[in-house]
């Protein structure tokens, strides 16, 4: 009998059966009443998140459909859950600008929000793909859906650029995955990541074939997180995007990108860690030079942005990397629940601070104008006090300065770090930490202390002003009170570590 448990899949059944919905319905809507279709994605978010909940506090671990291919675990549903807060909280900052530059508008008005919803079907699936096949649909739906999203301006051709540049990279970096896939496949002879496992546990499988697939497949997955030297659309894309496209390409696809490496290379090949840390610690450490030096000398505050995202992504790999310690060929695991949920830790503080970010720099926009260099956010203080507030203490938790969320994420990834007697890439981290903070504190130095030279009056609807102050102060309340978001990412990486 098939295994199928369909009920663990219902988050994801009920949102494609609500995407699909969504866009039938706003085939008949007018522009005047687009606000319906906004409303309707919000309330399949939130019954997304209902259902996912309700999988979460059970804390068990379950599995769908023939062969395992689908899995519920604790790690999922809390990823799954921080992913629709994080859908939901674009799709509130983008309204207005997406209207202001007709992305609301016509026949395809709706394309956006529809779009938005199906980028993130894709991420539940990665999320919780326990089989290559199923990891791989999962990442081709969130990249079509993210592909058409850059291009949704379709008269604006520095977006449509952006959009050719992402699709002629994403689908070569696809390409290096797929092929990796396809080599492991033909070693172990399953799909399946348990029998891969256990495939590598044998000792049955050439080495030689096995080594060749982690490698092409550590290169799709860091294409994906934007890990140099596989970085080279971040800047180009972040910054040639509609900044609430940005928005989305920049915030929950890094939690699943985050669980597809867990379940890859943790899950599926953790006897060849020896082989892939050492990849990573070379990402790692590529990531947080070029990604700190080069975004010193960025004047576009979007493309300052990306080089950050780069460097951020090179930390969160070091806590991926310090899970397991390899000597004489044994692979000491007693840091592996520490240095993931670290990991995990920091991927959902990045993604807050980001929605914060590109939030205030989307507030900053109005029709016609578009705040995307440095000297867009001079005299920000004279404008708006709170929202330079805000921003300011989004860009000390970037820099890494204390009691702000981004600090307590860094050292939870430098004590993991350490434990596994790596110093010398702590040391390197914080060095690169201390060059990345001139160029994050240089945006609260033109904020506070210069001229402001376009006085016009901040306009921002209620639901914004409310989400970006709580998303600013959730910055503050995490670094001060960090335990219960950390022992959630603990519990839910011990019990899915435990299957």
């Amino acid at each position: 009998m098939m295994n199928m448990n369909l009920n663990l899949a219902f988050p994801e059944i009920f949102l494609v059966i609500a995407a699909s919905a969504i866009l039938l319905i706003d085939m008949f809507v007018s522009d005047a009443k687009r606000y319906y279709t906004y409303v309707l994605s919000l309330a399949a978010l939130v019954v997304c998140a209902l259902l996912t909940w309700g999988q979460f506090s059970s804390g068990a671990t379950a599995y769908a459909f023939s062969g395992n291919m689908f899995v519920s675990d604790p790690m999922a549903n809390l990823l799954k859950l921080f992913s629709y807060l994080a859908v939901g909280v674009t799709l509130i900052y983008s309204r207005k600008y997406a209207t202001d530059r007709g992305m609301l508008t016509g026949a395809q008005g709706g394309e956006f929000y529809v779009l938005a919803l199906f980028s993130l079907l894709g991420q539940m699936v990665m999320i919780s793909g326990n089989n290559f096949l199923v990891i791989y649909l999962g990442l081709e739906l969130m990249s079509l859906a993210l592909y058409a999203l850059v291009a949704l301006r379709r008269n604006h051709s520095v977006s449509t650029e952006a959009a050719m540049k992402y699709f002629i990279l994403g689908a070569l970096a696809s390409g290096f995955l797929l092929y990796g896939m396809s080599l492991l496949y033909g070693a172990a002879g399953s799909l399946d990541l348990a029998e891969v496992y256990k495939a590598a546990s044998s000792g049955t499988v050439k080495p030689l074939i096995f080594n060749c697939g982690i490698v092409f497949l550590v290169a799709g997955l860091a294409f994906k997180l934007g890990a140099v030297p596989f970085h080279m659309w971040v800047p180009d894309v972040y910054q040639g995007a509609p900044t609430g496209v940005t928005l989305i390409l920049g915030g929950a696809p890094k939690l699943a990108a985050f669980a597809i490496m867990i379940r890859l290379l943790v899950q599926g090949l953790l006897l060849q860690a020896g082989e892939w840390q050492q990849m990573l610690v070379v990402l790692a450490v590529l990531s947080m030079a070029v990604g700190n030096i080069a975004a010193i000398a960025q004047t576009n505050l979007k493309r300052m942005l990306a080089y950050s995202t780069i460097a951020q992504m090179g930390f969160m790999l070091l806590g991926l990397l310090s899970g397991t310690f390899v000597s004489d060929s044994h692979i000491d695991t007693h840091n592996v629940v520490e240095a993931y949920s670290a990991s995990m830790f920091y991927s959902i503080t990045y993604v807050l601070t980001t929605l914060g970010t590109f939030g205030v720099i989307i507030l900053l926009s109005r029709a016609g104008f578009e705040a995307e260099t440095i000297d867009d956010l001079k005299g920000l203080n004279q404008r708006s006090p709170w929202f330079a507030l805000v921003m300011g203490l989004l860009m000390f938790s970037l820099a890494g300065i204390p009691p702000l969320m981004g600090f307590y994420a860094k050292f939870a990834v430098l004590s993991s770090v350490i434990e596994v007697h790596q110093v010398w890439l702590a040391v390197a981290a914080v060095l690169f930490s201390l060059v990345g903070a001139y160029y994050y504190l240089r945006v609260v130095k033109v904020m506070y202390f210069d001229e402001a030279t376009d006085k016009s009056k901040i306009t921002v609807s209620p639901d914004m002003a409310v989400v970006l102050s709580l998303n600013g102060l959730a910055a503050l309340v995490l670094g001060v009170l960090p335990s219960p978001l950390m022992s959630a990412c603990s519990a839910a990486i011990a019990k899915s570590l435990a299957q």
